[in-house]
């Protein structure tokens, strides 16, 4: 079956490619003067559990569409920090390069429904995918869906899609800004022609076609005013069915929880079409309760199937009514189960795939089998296992990389999957489960040779002992001799692992003479529910230490020197580079926190931020407090310290991690900075968290990154 995600906080999406060219370095450095834009401050002071706290930049919390006063310091602040981008040596010919590497064709992993094949594709340069169609492998794909000519700026995104099981219509979102709000509307594929339907309100859910393909499922928020769209907390989550041909306001109510506002849910329709599932989640911990609805009955009620939410349990497919479930119930690291909703009692579940020594990833249910994709430490490993859990085979992958897809249908043995590593383009293969047998679907030509570059996964120590997993990639020619400017990438939580993949603005870093290293700390998902715990709430202090030994290993190995290593990270890696670049300013050459999350304090006094506190804990808890204001970025600035270059990036549609975090962090960050060292912020405009960013949009927001690490880190091109 095709799965629908739930809600996670993700890491800002990178992309990135090439052959080396002489560098050399230009000491002519651009000279303007800092003169940062006045912050007004404000006497606001709040009382934790008896400390009192200052928060003196409250009023960038607004909104930048309804505040005039934010509106006014945003433009002042792009306006100096564009005015020092656009000086920069190196940031034209690093913006050609980039836009040259990035044209190339681009192409989405295939499923197949009701005889027809679905996937995205890019010429090279477009803003965003196109979706096509064919009905053979070798027939002629036509356009389904050209989000292209949606606006005129490329912001409003294909956020995703799904046919009906019949294969006559398609349900399709519709981002705009990089907002997380959603636009459901419906194609006839035979002919093109658009549906009056809408769905709208759609946000952290997916749709599900009924059996007959005449109606979807979908979970949807209350509507809320112009004015709160981007900040407002949001509650009571509603799982609606749509039937084709009526108005929203007549969609009925399939499953609502006022007694439980802050539950959440993701719909899925068994193959079959019998069985409405919905996963139930209140956070972003991997921990879920599964209500279903047998729709072949109009009078049955929704039924709890698994109560309390203790475990990881995510549906893979089902027999009739035997459901499978990946889950984390008494395997830390993942095995798999089958319950007959007919006996469900836990003493009746039947172990199918037992835990490993590695990490279960995901499984689907294809061609009778069952194909499971685990980390070893932290890279792909894939196994196919027969109905009855016997292993059958391993899906022989080209290298040490990341393998993804896989999806299809029990009755059906062809799937297909992508794989990819840092110096290896995106290829993606044609699987057939009962023959073993990999065919290349697509592969991608980038204008680079891939056997130029290096990859390899070391391990350090972190400060307590605990051994962490480092990918570093770079340029054969490589010296060691501890003048290569570096840049280290991190994440370190929500149990989202750090693979290896493909980027064509990392590959650019790498042919600018650049070591690329990514560290997969604690907090992630590389090793399981005990890794992902050590990095978390009262422990949230690991994700940091191990950040610093990655940079103190890359320095005692030779590979670069303190004035020449900068930091990288998105979202909850934007609040890891902010927290280190406190603790350790002297350890960075320059730092790049983007969308991060900022001031550990009010987090969750905002949109998705209520969620996070699963991983990271809640001021309001005296206890998990003081762990958040010991190591909160906008609260632990120091007066008067002297800190590297920093460019801050953020969005003003960022509605899932809001700008205010950014806004207050720099500021603070400007009023205390006692170096001559610049610290900046970009603010880019009709963008959100990163997702549905178009391509133009990113070429710019990665020229102006590497021009800014070049310029301070030593690097030529």
């Amino acid at each position: 079956m095709r799965s629908h995600h739930l809600i996670t906080l993700l890491a800002a999406a990178v992309a990135g490619c090439t052959t080396p060219v002489a560098t050399t370095t230009d000491t002519s450095s651009p000279t303007p003067a800092f003169n940062y834009p006045t912050t007004a401050e404000v006497d606001q002071v709040d009382d934790y559990h008896g400390t009192p706290v200052s928060d003196p930049y409250r009023w960038l919390e607004d909104d930048v569409r309804v505040s005039n006063a934010v509106l006014e310091w945003v433009t002042a602040q792009n306006e100096v920090t564009f005015s020092y981008l656009e000086s920069l040596p190196q940031r034209e010919k690093i913006r050609a390069r980039l836009t040259q590497l990035w044209d190339y064709e681009k192409f989405g992993v295939p499923f197949r429904e009701a005889g027809r094949y679905f996937y995205s594709y890019n010429n090279g340069l477009q803003n965003q995918s196109v979706l096509l169609t064919q009905t053979s492998l070798d027939a002629e794909p036509r356009i389904l869906l050209d989000p292209n000519g949606w606006s005129d700026d490329g912001t409003v995104a294909l956020s995703g899609y799904v046919p009906s099981p019949d294969g006559r219509y398609l349900a399709y979102g519709v981002q705009d800004g990089g907002s997380d709000w959603r636009t459901w509307k419906f194609l006839d594929i035979d002919s093109g022609a658009e549906l009056d339907d809408q769905v709208d309100w759609v946000k952290f859910s997916g749709v599900a076609w009924d059996g007959d393909g005449q109606g979807i499922f979908y979970a949807r928020y209350p509507a809320t005013g112009e004015g709160e769209k981007f900040q407002t907390l949001n509650h009571n989550h509603t799982v609606y069915y749509h039937r084709l041909g009526t108005p929203q306001s007549e969609d009925q109510v399939i499953y609502a929880r006022p007694d439980h506002p802050d539950w959440g849910f993701a719909p899925n329709v068994t193959d079959d079409g019998r069985f409405l599932v919905l996963t139930v989640w209140k956070g972003t911990d991997d921990r879920y309760q599964v209500v279903y609805k047998d729709l072949q009955d109009a009078a049955a009620e929704p039924v709890m199937l698994i109560e309390g939410f203790d475990y990881e349990y995510a549906l893979i497919g089902n027999d009739d009514t035997t459901f499978y479930f990946k889950t984390t119930n008494g395997a830390p690291r993942g095995r798999m189960i089958a319950i007959d909703i007919d006996n469900p009692a836990p003493a009746n579940w039947r172990e199918i795939i037992p835990q490993t020594a590695d990490v279960l990833d995901d499984i689907s249910y294809v061609g009778d089998h069952f194909i499971a994709e685990y980390l070893r430490d932290a890279r792909t490993h894939v196994q196919v296992y027969t109905q009855t859990g016997a292993p059958a085979q391993t899906v022989d992958l080209p290298g040490v990389g990341t393998a993804s897809g896989f999806e299809g249908y029990a009755d059906n043995s062809e799937t297909f999957y992508v794989y990819s590593s840092f110096n290896e383009p995106p290829t993606i293969y044609r699987y057939d489960v009962g023959t073993d047998r990999s065919t290349l679907f697509r592969a991608a030509d980038v204008d680079f040779e891939p056997s130029d570059y290096v990859v390899k996964q070391v391990f350090y120590e972190s400060r307590d002992g605990t051994r962490v997993p480092m990918f570093i990639a770079h340029h054969k020619s490589l010296q060691l001799d501890g003048s290569n400017p570096t840049l280290l990438y991190g994440y370190g939580g929500f149990n989202i692992p750090m693979r290896p993949g493909f980027s064509i603005t990392r590959m650019a870093w790498m042919e600018m003479g650049g070591v690329y290293a990514v560290a997969n700390l604690r907090g992630g998902g590389e090793y399981g529910e005990k890794w992902h715990k050590a990095g978390t709430k009262l422990q949230k202090q690991n994700v940091f230490d191990d950040f610093i030994a990655a940079g103190e290993f890359l320095v005692e190995q030779d590979y670069t020197q303190p004035s020449q290593l900068g930091i990288f990270g998105g979202s909850n890696g934007g609040l890891l580079v902010g927290a280190v670049l406190n603790q350790r300013p002297d350890l960075f050459g320059a730092a790049l926190p983007a969308v991060g999350v900022m001031d550990m304090l009010r987090f969750h006094k905002f949109t998705a931020g209520r969620f996070w506190v699963d991983d990271y804990g809640s001021a309001d808890d005296p206890d998990e407090f003081a762990a958040l204001y010991a190591y909160s970025p906008y609260h632990n600035i120091a007066d008067g310290k002297a800190y590297p270059p920093v460019l801050v990036t953020t969005a003003d549609t960022d509605d899932r991690v809001v700008p205010g975090h950014s806004f207050k962090y720099i500021a603070a960050l400007q009023a205390a900075q006692a170096g001559d060292a610049p610290v900046l912020i970009r603010i880019e405009t009709r963008a959100g968290h990163g997702s549905g960013k178009p391509t133009s949009k990113i070429i710019e927001e990665y020229a102006d990154r590497w021009a800014f690490l070049a310029e301070h880190l030593g690097l030529g091109t």
